[in-house]
């Protein structure tokens, strides 16, 4: 059992990747907020901050018990349709702290991963590559990779360690990469083409299709 001396503490993982971000977002103009996500089909940069200030302000409200369905997620960007930005990331800071104290209070690690992943799409779509070597991406990351399950032995290797997942017995499959490509195909940001073309040590295609929670992603996401 982890104490609570060595537990992550959610609340300052979620209130520093939230800073970062709308510290990023609140210097960008009409067009640079308009930018497409290839990470999130159909939205913009301002419709990703929009999700995820909606996200906060109903938890806080005791609208949110869980992760909200697609319908509920496209009501909640909607919400802050025309919006200006300022006034969105001001909602987003007035409940930013609350909510990150209610991800630590109940254990809520998607509300974390969630943050985390939806920084690296909007840096993406930027092109503004950053955050990638942080203490938030390497919690994130091995938090996913512990909890694949695919239908065969498998071996993924990160920077400093080695996660070793999936059934006993047969021939293990080894994967070599590095935490944030990880948590990036653990999260559909990556085709099955590009999982195909990680560094495999055999044929894949077995896991192919164990390897993302979503998707994967319809086309190639490029960052």
């Amino acid at each position: 059992m982890t104490d609570d001396a060595t537990k992550p503490d959610l609340a300052l993982m979620y209130q520093d990747t939230y800073e970062r971000l709308s510290a990023l977002v609140s210097g960008l103009d009409d067009v640079a907020l308009a930018t497409q996500v290839p990470a999130c089909p159909g939205w913009s940069v301002q419709d990703v901050v929009a999700h995820l200030t909606a996200i906060t302000e109903d938890a806080v409200a005791g609208r949110l018990t869980g992760p909200p369905p697609e319908e509920v997620t496209a009501v909640q960007v909607a919400r802050f349709k025309g919006h200006d930005i300022a006034a969105v990331l001001a909602l987003w800071s007035a409940n930013a702290s609350q909510f990150g104290g209610l991800l630590a209070a109940f254990e809520i690690w998607p509300g974390v991963i969630d943050i985390v992943s939806h920084e690296q799409d909007i840096r993406g779509a930027l092109g503004r590559p950053g955050a990638r070597d942080t203490e938030v991406i390497r919690l994130c990351a091995d938090a996913m990779i512990a909890f694949l399950a695919p239908p065969v032995p498998m071996r993924v290797m990160v920077e400093d360690a080695e996660f070793r997942v999936g059934p006993d017995e047969g021939e293990e499959l080894r994967l070599a990469t590095c935490r944030f490509e990880a948590l990036r195909w653990r999260m559909g940001r990556r085709s099955r083409a590009q999982l195909a073309a990680l560094d495999w040590s055999g044929d894949p295609a077995s896991v192919l299709d164990h390897l993302a929670l979503f998707g994967p992603a319809a086309s190639d996401i490029i960052e």
